[in-house]
């Protein structure tokens, strides 16, 4: 996936949901796959200040996602509302999760 992404002119960043597994843990791994700042904060509102300071179109895939769904609920929820409202921006920018979870409340590509 990464390198269709990428030869399509979008940035590519990979979370491991299996690895990484609470909420702090996920905010982190965002950080480091989308090449956020050092002085990014790993909370809900860094991660939107980072998100919105992206310059090229840019997806995150997001495996193992139903973990922190079932763990964390209300942080989980909080993240996918900030991805989302972030998608809605330009330049683009998507949040693919995969694998399984709960309901999650976002399209899904089945």
């Amino acid at each position: 996936m990464r390198h269709t992404v990428e030869h399509a002119g979008w940035t590519c960043g990979h979370v491991d949901g299996w690895t990484h597994q609470g909420g702090r843990e996920v905010l982190t791994a965002i950080g480091e796959a989308l090449g956020f700042p050092d002085y990014y904060g790993r909370n809900l509102d860094a991660l939107w200040d980072c998100l919105t300071d992206l310059a090229e179109p840019t997806v995150l895939l997001w495996d193992g996602w139903g973990t922190l769904a079932h763990e964390d609920r209300e942080t989980f929820t909080k993240a996918v509302g900030v991805l989302s409202e972030r998608a809605a921006r330009t330049p683009p920018f998507t949040a693919l999760l995969r694998g399984e979870g709960p309901e999650a409340g976002v399209p899904s590509l089945e």
